[in-house]
Parts: structure tokens; C-alpha cells; sequence
């Protein structure tokens, strides 16, 4: 499970920085950055789950 959340960081977080290079693609920064802030909020959740 904490694979799985550490690769969907890591996909979001590309995805925004691609969307920051490149000029016509600020929404894909804007959506990569709301997909990382749900990614860790729900990681978070699982977590305190577990223990």
C-alpha cells in the first residue's frame, strides 16, 4: 500500500512540473497538484488507520 501511494506521488508530481514547463499546459500543473494534496491526504488517512 505505501508502494502504491509513494508511486502516485511521484506520477503527480511530474505531472505538475511538466505542467509548469510547459506554457500551454498550466492546468495539468493545477490538477497534478490537487491529485498530490488528495494522494497524501488519503495516505494520512490510511495510515492512522493502521495504527
Amino acid at each position: 500500500m505505501v508502494y502504491l501511494i509513494l508511486v502516485l506521488l511521484v506520477v503527480w508530481l511530474v505531472l505538475s512540473i511538466l505542467g509548469m514547463l510547459i506554457e500551454g499546459l498550466f492546468w495539468l500543473s493545477l490538477i497534478g497538484a490537487v491529485l498530490f494534496v488528495a494522494t497524501v491526504v488519503w495516505g494520512w488517512i490510511q495510515n492512522r488507520q493502521r495504527t
